[in-house]
This record gives structure tokens, C-alpha cells and sequence, in this order.
């Protein structure tokens, strides 16, 4: 993988184009895991590398199969079934898989309906599948710390202990953010019993339960937030000139005045951005009617729009051919077209 965040991101984007299209097993193969397969550098032609429909004569259910086996280096290292796009991967669905690991030389496993690949090994007991994934990638969600994982099980550069030396931190990792996001978004009433304790001095009734359950909820996400304002401004301060050395905002005679409002819109598209494109190309030029980022100062590569000097405020992006302009009822909701506003990077990338 050369560039393994632009191919893997053009991979989602065939995803949520196209999966209406994609409802069958045999869509998903042909449509995701034999691509996917193939950036990690596997040749998916040749059937003695990606075996389709694996059989071995020891499992004891004669004619079960797995979808694909791979070879490396003559042994076989992953074992991967494949479900519709549509299905909920659960225990259930390693049955097969589970049966195979423990007859061949396998030591990882994938289960995948083409959206998430979880990825299994044997950390519980030798050479018995573990039920619970050590790494679960989301194409939906590409993580440079998961992409980073990923590159690992590229074939050029497979090495079994470097990846067993971190699935262990991986697996608990993944299962206690699980746990934190369900949280986040359902707080616990024995958790808001812990927190509480501290905060509040009263009966925690009924009422005052539900109170503080709301306001856990809300605390959970400032709290969050805050962290990520504070890393990205830290980090384009420590790294990046600084925006005024950037910045081009327009002739002083038209008095046009920057805000915070619209430099901080700037910084959260410019840390977006810079997982594709080099920040040091990102410009702010502000405008009467709106704020622009641009890449490299250039009105013709425009890669977002701040229309924030209203009371209705807007988002303009830029990965059609037209700007789309999108509403917004505050700067955090930039985040939610991130996958947007690095497709548009991603254009003038080689530009």
C-alpha cells in the first residue's frame, strides 16, 4: 500500500455508492475483499496465493468451506469468510472459521460482510480461534492508527510477531472503547452513581437519576471535545507557521475582519485535510459574503467554504463539481463532513 489511506478510501466510497448493489456474498468478494486483498499487495489471479472456496480433508463436515485461504511463503497464514454487506457479524458466523484454524498452519482469521473486517487470532489458547476479534477495521471509519495495523498484513512485509507483539493491546483496546462509546451514548446508572457520588451532595431519586444521566451524556461529549480542540491547536502550533503567515484576508480598504469563529472553522478543515495533503498548502482568504480555505492559495482549489457571519450558518463543500452548501449549527459539526473535505483534498493532491 504506497498510499494506503487514498486506496483505501476510495474503497469506502465504492461502498457507500454502491451498496445497494453489493446485497449478496458474491457482490462483496468481487466488489471489496478481493480489492482490498489486492492493496495489501496479494495477487487475487493467482489461486495458489488467494485460494478461493479453501477445503481441508480434516475439518470433519465434508464439503465445508471457506471463502478464501492465503498463502504465504508456502503455509497457510489467514483463513477469511465472507458475509453479505447487510449481515451483523456475530459468534455464530466463525463457526467454519473456527473449525479450519485449528487443521491448518492459519494464524489469523478474518470475518468481514465488506464494511467491517474483524480480524481474530489464538492470544486466549494456542490454536483455537479466539470468539472476540483483536482488531476491528471499519471501512466506514479509517483510523491512521488502524491503517498503520493494517499495513502489517501486507504481504511484502507479513511478519507474524509483529503482529501478535500488539493484538494483545489492540484487543482490549477496541472492547473498552465499545464499552466507553455505549457509555457515551447511554450512561450507566451505576456509572452516573460513581460520578455523582463527587458531584452531588443530595438523594439521587428517580428524577435526579434521569437529570444526571442527560448531563452526564452531555458531559461525556464536551469532554471529548475539548481534548480534540485542545491536540489540534496544539499540534498546528507546534508544527505549521502560523496562520497570519499564511493568510491572505483581503485589501484593508474593505475592511473586512477575520473572526475567531472563522479561524478556528479554518484550523478544524485544515486538520482534516492534512491526513491527505500537506498543511503547509492550506490558506485561509477571507471574503464579505464568506471565509475560503484554499489549497495553495489558489481561488481555483477551493477545498471548503465558512459562511458563518449570519445567524443561519453554512458549510460550503467542494467535492461535486459546484459548491453544496450544507447547514451547520456549530463548528463541531465540520467533523461530520471530514470524509468530504479530504475527498476534495485529495484532488489537488497532485496538483
Amino acid at each position: 500500500m504506497s498510499n494506503p489511506e487514498q486506496s483505501l478510501r476510495l474503497l469506502s466510497e465504492r461502498i457507500k455508492e454502491h451498496s445497494s448493489q453489493m446485497s449478496t456474498e458474491e457482490a462483496v468478494k468481487t466488489s471489496i475483499v478481493l480489492p482490498f486483498l489486492s492493496l495489501l499487495g496479494f495477487d487475487v489471479f493467482n489461486p495458489l496465493e488467494v485460494i478461493p472456496e479453501f477445503t481441508a480433508d480434516a475439518v470433519g463436515k465434508k464439503g465445508e468451506k471457506v471463502d478464501y485461504a492465503i498463502k504465504i511463503d508456502d503455509d497457510i497464514q489467514i483463513l477469511i469468510e465472507c458475509k453479505p454487506i447487510a449481515t451483523t457479524l456475530e459468534k455464530k458466523h466463525l463457526d467454519q472459521l473456527y473449525r479450519y484454524f485449528s487443521v491448518t498452519k492459519a494464524k489469523f482469521a478474518i470475518l468481514t460482510n465488506g464494511r467491517t473486517f474483524n480480524f481474530y487470532t489464538d492470544l486466549e489458547e494456542p490454536n483455537k480461534l479466539d470468539t472476540r476479534p483483536f482488531m476491528i477495521f471499519e471501512m466506514s471509519d479509517l483510523q491512521p492508527n488502524l491503517i498503520n495495523e493494517l499495513r502489517k498484513f501486507e504481504k511484502s512485509s507479513f511478519d507474524v510477531d509483529a503482529i501478535l507483539a500488539t493484538a494483545e493491546r489492540l484487543k482490549y483496546t477496541s472492547s473498552m472503547k465499545r464499552e466507553i462509546s455505549a457509555l457515551i451514548e447511554s450512561p450507566t446508572e451505576e456509572f452516573v452513581k460513581l460520578v455523582a457520588g463527587s458531584v452531588y451532595d443530595g438523594r439521587l431519586t428517580a428524577q435526579v437519576k434521569e437529570m444526571l444521566m442527560g448531563i452526564a451524556k452531555v458531559a461525556f461529549r464536551e469532554v471529548i471535545m475539548d481534548s480534540v480542540k485542545s491536540r489540534l491547536n496544539s499540534a498546528l502550533a507546534d508544527t505549521e507557521p502560523t496562520i497570519e503567515e499564511n493568510e491572505t484576508t483581503t485589501d484593508k480598504t474593505e475592511e473586512i475582519i477575520t473572526t475567531e469563529e472563522e479561524r478556528e472553522g479554518y484550523m478544524i478543515a485544515k486538520a482534516i485535510a492534512r491526513e491527505v495533503i500537506a498543511p503547509s498548502r492550506i490558506f485561509i482568504r477571507d471574503a464579505r459574503s464568506y471565509c475560503a480555505v484554499l489549497v495553495d492559495n489558489n481561488n481555483r482549489k477551493p477545498l471548503a467554504r465558512l459562511h458563518l457571519n449570519r445567524s443561519v450558518k453554512y458549510l460550503g463543500l467542494f467535492d461535486n463539481e459546484v459548491e453544496d452548501k450544507v447547514l451547520i449549527g456549530s463548528l463541531d459539526d465540520i467533523y461530520n463532513y471530514a470524509e468530504r473535505i479530504r475527498k476534495t483534498a485529495a484532488k489537488y493532491v497532485d496538483s
